[in-house]
């Protein structure tokens, strides 16, 4: 198996997550979205950005961009409608410099 290559974001690298209010915390399960996954929704879904520009933005091919972003719609999907801990974290990724950012 290929090493994935690292992936340019824009967003915080500080963890974050989401939990459903209407569980006690001792009975959530959790799925947890990679930094690079988190960031192809906010390039794609929160920005609208065409999946080739947000692509280059993070520096892999536009396929790669798309299966990134179909894993993390799954992941985001399965928290919502299951009631669990979305939790925002990992993944092999660089933050880009604050001066070089384009968005």
């Amino acid at each position: 198996m290929r090493p994935k290559k690292t992936r340019t974001i824009c967003c915080s690298t500080n963890e974050r997550c989401f939990k459903p209010q209407c569980l006690a915390t001792s009975r959530l399960k959790s799925v947890q979205i990679t930094l690079d996954e988190f960031e192809a929704v906010r390039l794609a879904d929160l920005l609208g950005l065409q999946q080739v520009e947000a692509a280059k933005q993070m520096k892999v091919s536009r396929p790669t961009f798309s299966r990134i972003l179909s894993s993390a719609h799954a992941k985001v999907a399965d928290g919502l409608v299951n009631l669990k801990e979305i939790l925002i974290a990992g993944g092999c990724c660089v933050v880009a410099p604050r001066n070089r950012r384009k968005i």
